[in-house]
C-alpha cells in the first residue's frame, strides 16, 4: 500500500481538527475536554521543536559556515540575504498600503460593532501586556537592537528560543574562526558538529511521525477556544479580506521570484515546503516550525546546508513579510475609524519604515504582530488613550489571521534561501531523507 505524503497527513489531521472542534463547541463538556485532554497534544509537540530550535541552528550554522573554507561566501552570502530580505519586506508593506487605500474597509465597519468590541474586550489583560512590551521595546535606544543581538552569556542565550539572534551570532562567530585556523586542528570540533547536525535532523523526522495528529489537537483547541463566536466577527469580513487578498498576492510575489531567478516551478516548490507551511498555520510560530522549514528547504528543495543553515534561522527572526504587510493595513484601517486626521501620506511612509525596522528582531511567536502593531501605532503619532480599543477592535480575529501571516513568513524564508543558494552556485538536486533511514542497519 502506497503510503500518504506527510503533507496530506498534516492537511487531514487539520480538517479533521477544524471539524471536531466545531462538533466540540455545540457540547457543554467540550471546552473542558479539550483543555484537558486534547489541548496537551499540541502543547507536546510545540515544545518537541521549540525544544531541538536552539541545537538545530547552532549545528547548521557551524557546519554550514565552516563547510565554506572561504569566508569571502559567507559575505556574499550574508550581503544577498539582507538584500533580500529588505526588498521581500518592502514590497509586502506597500502591497498591504495599497490594498488597504483601495478596499478602505475601515469605512465598512459600523459604529455599533466597534462597541461591541470594545464592550467585550476593553478589560483584556492580553492587550494591556502588548501594549506594555510595546512600550518597553520603543523606549530603548535605536541601535538596542544591535547590542541584543551579542550575548553575555551564550549558554543562558542557549535556554531561551527569544535569543535566537544572539545564538546565531555566537555560532556564526565561532564557524568563521574555524575557518581561520588549521583544518587538522579543528578536524574533531567539526566532525562532532557534523554528527551533532545528523542527529538533530533525525529528531525532526521522528517528531514529524506525529505531526498529523498534533495539528489535529492544535486545531480543535483553537476552534473551541474561540467559542465559535463567528457572528461578532462578520463587521470585521472586510478587512480580514483585506490581510487575506495582501497574504496572496504576496505568496504570488515569492513564485515570481522564484520562476524567474531561481528556475524553479512553484507549484513544486510549494508542494516540497507544504508541511512546513501547515505547521507554521496549525502554529502561529515561525520559530517553532524552523526544524520543518530546514529539513524540507535542505532535503526536498536542495539548498545546501551552508546557506539553508544561515537565511533560515536569520529569517524567522528579521523577516516577516506577512506581519510587515498585516501592520500597514491594520494601522491605516485603524487610523481611519478611530483617526481619520492621521491618515496622510507622510503617515503612511512612516509606517513603512517603522514596520520595516520594527519587523527586525521581532519574537517569532504567537502575537508578535500585535506588538509591533503598537510601535508602528506610536510613530504615525496615534492617540494614546485610543489604543486599547484600537486594539480591541482587531483582536478578535487576530489569532486566524496570525495563522496566515505566518505561513507567508515561513514561505518567504524558504523563498529567499532557494534565491540565495541558486545566485552562489548552492542549489542542487534534492536528496530526501525518510525517518527510518538506517533502521534496517540497527535491526
Amino acid at each position: 500500500m502506497k503510503k500518504i505524503a506527510l503533507h496530506w497527513q498534516i492537511m487531514l489531521g487539520m480538517v479533521l481538527g477544524i471539524a471536531a472542534g466545531v462538533l466540540l463547541t455545540f457540547t457543554s463538556w467540550g471546552k473542558e475536554l479539550t483543555y484537558h485532554w486534547i489541548k496537551p497534544w499540541g502543547d507536546i509537540f510545540i515544545r518537541m521543536l521549540k525544544m531541538i530550535a536552539i541545537p538545530l541552528i547552532l549545528a547548521s550554522l557551524v557546519k554550514g559556515i565552516s563547510d565554506m573554507k572561504d569566508i569571502l561566501k559567507f559575505k556574499t552570502i550574508g550581503l544577498r540575504t539582507l538584500g533580500w530580505y529588505i526588498l521581500t519586506t518592502v514590497t509586502a508593506i506597500i502591497i498591504g498600503l495599497l490594498l488597504v487605500n483601495t478596499v478602505r474597509p475601515g469605512g465598512k465597519i459600523t459604529r455599533e460593532t466597534v462597541i461591541k468590541l470594545e464592550e467585550n474586550l476593553k478589560d483584556n489583560q492580553s492587550i494591556s501586556a502588548k501594549i506594555q512590551t510595546a512600550r518597553a521595546q520603543k523606549e530603548k535606544p535605536a541601535l538596542q537592537f544591535i547590542v541584543d543581538m551579542v550575548p553575555d552569556n551564550v549558554f543562558k542565550a542557549m535556554t531561551q528560543n527569544k535569543l535566537m539572534l544572539q545564538v546565531i551570532f555566537f555560532a556564526v562567530l565561532l564557524g568563521i574562526t574555524m575557518i581561520l585556523i588549521p583544518p587538522h586542528k579543528v578536524r574533531v570540533v567539526k566532525e562532532f558538529f557534523d554528527g551533532f547536525n545528523e542527529i538533530i535532523l533525525k529528531m525532526v523526522d521522528l517528531i514529524m511521525l506525529t505531526a498529523p495528529y498534533a495539528v489535529f489537537a492544535l486545531m480543535v483547541n483553537i476552534i473551541v477556544s474561540t467559542g465559535g463566536d463567528w457572528g461578532l466577527m462578520k463587521g470585521l469580513l472586510w478587512y480580514a479580506g483585506t490581510v487575506i487578498t495582501g497574504l496572496i498576492l504576496m505568496i504570488g510575489f515569492y513564485m515570481t521570484l522564484l520562476s524567474v531567478f531561481a528556475r524553479k516551478n512553484p507549484l513544486w516548490f510549494l508542494k516540497q515546503i507544504s508541511p512546513a507551511q501547515l505547521l507554521a498555520f496549525s502554529t502561529s510560530s515561525s520559530a517553532a516550525t524552523l526544524p520543518v522549514t530546514m529539513e524540507r528547504v535542505e532535503e526536498h528543495v536542495g539548498v545546501d546546508k551552508e546557506v539553508a543553515g544561515f537565511v533560515l534561522p536569520v529569517g524567522a527572526t528579521v523577516n516577516m513579510d506577512g506581519t510587515s504587510l498585516y501592520q500597514a493595513v491594520a494601522a491605516v484601517f485603524i487610523l481611519e475609524i478611530f483617526w481619520p486626521d492621521g491618515l496622510t501620506f507622510a503617515s503612511q511612509i512612516t509606517i513603512i519604515l517603522t514596520a520595516l525596522l520594527a519587523s527586525v528582531g521581532a519574537a517569532a511567536v504567537p502575537g508578535a504582530g500585535m506588538v509591533m502593531l503598537v510601535i508602528v501605532l506610536d510613530a504615525v503619532g496615534f492617540p494614546a488613550e485610543k489604543l486599547p480599543m484600537a486594539l480591541a477592535l482587531i483582536f478578535a480575529i487576530d489569532r486566524p489571521l496570525d495563522m496566515l501571516r505566518t505561513v507567508v513568513n515561513v514561505t518567504g524564508d524558504a523563498t529567499v534561501s532557494t534565491l540565495v543558494a541558486k545566485s552562489v552556485g548552492k542549489l542542487r538536486k534534492p536528496k530526501p531523507k525518510d525517518w527510518d533511514d538506517y533502521l534496517h542497519e540497527k535491526i
